[in-house]
């Protein structure tokens, strides 16, 4: 009898460490973030309050490595340009980079991104978009060892804008943002 107690014990024992060195599966995915983005500024007074914008970018993580991948920006364009921007072919230049990851097992995504707009036409203002840590986030269609799509993205942050000309004092100031995939309203997460 003792040694078959000493068997099972011995049977459980192994049994619970197995589990208990067992390691978890970390495939990674990847998703692609794309299409149009509708960003609102809060905060700011005269020009610097005018900034609300619409772009059109993609970006894909890459499992989770990234330390910043940059936007691929095919399209630009202010709802209420001021004297600070202005439209038009060339008015503007912007990139941006995202660092973001897709949650194994999950169809979560969180991260960061960055965005910039520097004025070629009139020169000398710079807006800037920051993300706040993990204010990038959004669902996707991943699976393991896929790319998937995100949908319902949503980035907030905070935005500063600077201007070369010093005596011009509207275009400068910050505030927050918030920037919706493919949608105008969207809520903070």
């Amino acid at each position: 009898m003792k040694k078959l107690a000493f068997l099972a014990l011995l049977g459980l024992s192994l049994a619970v460490y197995g589990c208990g060195s067992r390691t978890l599966d970390t495939t990674l995915t990847n998703t692609t973030a794309s299409g149009n983005w509708e960003a609102h500024v809060d905060g700011g007074l005269a020009q610097a309050s005018e900034l609300s914008f619409v772009t059109a970018f993609s970006v894909t993580d890459n499992g989770g490595t990234n330390k910043g991948i940059s936007l691929d920006v095919t399209g630009f364009s202010f709802i209420n340009a001021g004297s600070c921007f202005v439209n038009g072919i060339d008015a503007s230049s912007e990139q941006g980079s995202a660092s973001y990851s897709t949650i194994t097992g999950t169809d979560q995504v969180v991260g960061s991104m960055k965005y910039t707009i520097t004025s070629n036409v009139p020169p000398g203002s710079v807006l800037s978009l920051t993300s706040y840590t993990n204010g990038f986030t959004g669902i996707s269609t991943a699976t393991q060892n896929t790319t998937g799509t995100l949908s319902n993205g949503v980035v907030v942050g905070t935005w500063s804008l600077t201007n070369t000309d010093s005596s011009n004092t509207d275009c400068t100031g910050g505030g927050t943002f918030i920037m919706c995939q493919a949608t105008s309203t969207c809520t903070a997460p």
